[in-house]
């Protein structure tokens, strides 16, 4: 699984760059400064939430088990997903309902980062 794991993560790494790229030159002309603002949010959580995947996956099994890990891993790839790509989706379709879609990524995103801790808090613990 941790094989696919960074692979996702690698590839959103990719993919955020590019679309930071895009967004700052291919858009900036283009769509109005909230969906611009919007636009870069979602690249700076895709890419935040990414890197937090490959640093994870490498994390020594003394500060976290291992199963833990791993489902915040996917938590965030999933998050990432839903959260960033709806708001890429939103800014290049406009069709603003898209944003009631987007707590959902953000839920995945917190519900990994408070796995993440109480994993490791139970792991200081033994």
């Amino acid at each position: 699984m941790k094989p696919l794991l960074y692979s996702l993560a690698a590839l959103s790494m990719a993919i955020g760059v590019g679309c930071g790229a895009f967004g700052a030159h291919g858009l900036r002309d283009v769509i109005p400064p909230n969906d611009l603002q919007i636009w870069e949010k979602s690249v700076f959580y895709q890419l935040i939430h990414s890197l937090a995947v490959l640093v994870l996956l490498g994390t020594p099994h003394t500060i976290c088990d291992d199963r833990n890990s791993t489902r915040s891993a996917v938590l965030f790839l999933v998050g990432t997903l839903i959260f960033s790509g709806s708001l890429y989706t939103l800014v290049l379709t406009n069709l603003r309902w898209l944003g009631a879609i987007t707590p959902l990524g953000g839920t995945c995103f917190i519900v990994g980062w408070v796995l993440l801790a109480l994993s490791a808090y139970r792991r200081r613990a033994i």
